[in-house]
Protein backbone atom coordinates (compact mmCIF):
# COMPACT_ATOMS: atom_id res chain seq x y z
CA UNK A 1 0.00 0.00 0.00
CA UNK A 2 2.82 2.34 1.09
CA UNK A 3 4.55 1.84 -2.92
CA UNK A 4 1.09 2.98 -4.52
CA UNK A 5 1.16 6.46 -2.40
CA UNK A 6 4.64 6.98 -3.13
CA UNK A 7 3.93 6.29 -6.91
CA UNK A 8 0.94 8.79 -6.65
CA UNK A 9 2.77 10.85 -4.75
CA UNK A 10 5.91 10.91 -7.17
CA UNK A 11 4.00 11.28 -10.32
CA UNK A 12 2.01 14.82 -8.73
CA UNK A 13 5.83 15.46 -7.96
CA UNK A 14 7.09 15.03 -11.63
CA UNK A 15 3.85 16.76 -12.62
CA UNK A 16 5.01 19.75 -10.38
CA UNK A 17 8.06 19.94 -11.68
CA UNK A 18 7.41 19.76 -15.22
CA UNK A 19 5.38 23.19 -14.66
CA UNK A 20 7.79 24.72 -12.66
CA UNK A 21 10.74 23.59 -15.42
CA UNK A 22 8.21 25.60 -17.86
CA UNK A 23 8.17 28.48 -16.08
CA UNK A 24 11.84 28.31 -15.58
CA UNK A 25 13.18 27.77 -19.28
CA UNK A 26 9.94 29.79 -21.06
CA UNK A 27 11.79 29.29 -24.13
CA UNK A 28 13.45 26.19 -24.24
CA UNK A 29 11.67 23.33 -24.63
CA UNK A 30 13.46 20.39 -26.78
CA UNK A 31 10.65 18.05 -26.44
CA UNK A 32 7.70 20.83 -25.72
CA UNK A 33 5.53 21.05 -22.54
CA UNK A 34 4.06 17.47 -22.49
CA UNK A 35 7.94 16.81 -22.88
CA UNK A 36 9.12 18.50 -19.60
CA UNK A 37 5.86 16.82 -17.73
CA UNK A 38 6.92 13.00 -19.38
CA UNK A 39 10.57 13.71 -18.28
CA UNK A 40 9.62 14.93 -14.96
CA UNK A 41 7.39 12.25 -13.79
CA UNK A 42 9.70 9.31 -15.08
CA UNK A 43 12.61 11.22 -13.59
CA UNK A 44 10.72 11.41 -10.05
CA UNK A 45 9.21 8.56 -9.54
CA UNK A 46 12.66 6.69 -11.13
CA UNK A 47 14.37 8.54 -8.39
CA UNK A 48 11.58 8.04 -5.50
CA UNK A 49 11.73 4.26 -6.32
CA UNK A 50 15.67 4.29 -5.81
CA UNK A 51 15.92 6.49 -2.49
CA UNK A 52 12.67 4.67 -1.02
CA UNK A 53 14.70 1.09 -1.73
CA UNK A 54 17.88 1.87 -1.49
CA UNK A 55 18.79 4.22 1.61
CA UNK A 56 17.22 1.49 3.80
CA UNK A 57 19.61 -1.08 2.02
CA UNK A 58 22.89 0.98 2.50
CA UNK A 59 22.24 0.68 6.32
CA UNK A 60 20.43 4.22 7.08
CA UNK A 61 17.34 5.04 8.86
CA UNK A 62 13.53 5.35 8.00
CA UNK A 63 13.44 8.90 8.81
CA UNK A 64 16.65 9.33 6.29
CA UNK A 65 14.92 7.53 3.91
CA UNK A 66 11.62 9.63 4.20
CA UNK A 67 14.03 12.77 3.84
CA UNK A 68 15.56 11.63 0.89
CA UNK A 69 12.28 10.38 -0.58
CA UNK A 70 10.53 14.00 0.21
CA UNK A 71 13.35 15.81 -1.39
CA UNK A 72 15.81 13.95 -4.35
CA UNK A 73 12.71 13.55 -6.76
CA UNK A 74 11.67 17.24 -7.18
CA UNK A 75 15.69 18.04 -7.33
CA UNK A 76 16.27 15.59 -9.21
CA UNK A 77 13.64 15.93 -11.57
CA UNK A 78 14.63 19.36 -12.24
CA UNK A 79 18.19 18.47 -12.92
CA UNK A 80 17.10 16.12 -15.56
CA UNK A 81 15.26 18.52 -17.46
CA UNK A 82 18.50 20.79 -17.27
CA UNK A 83 20.85 18.11 -18.96
CA UNK A 84 18.28 17.41 -21.56
CA UNK A 85 18.06 21.32 -22.27
CA UNK A 86 21.92 21.21 -22.02
CA UNK A 87 22.62 18.51 -24.38
CA UNK A 88 19.56 19.64 -27.08
CA UNK A 89 21.93 22.60 -27.52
Amino acid sequence: MAILILLGAMVLVGLLVGAVASLIWKENKPFGAAGDYAIAIVSAVVIGLMDFYVIPAMGFSDSLKWIGVATEPALGALFVLWLVRRAKR
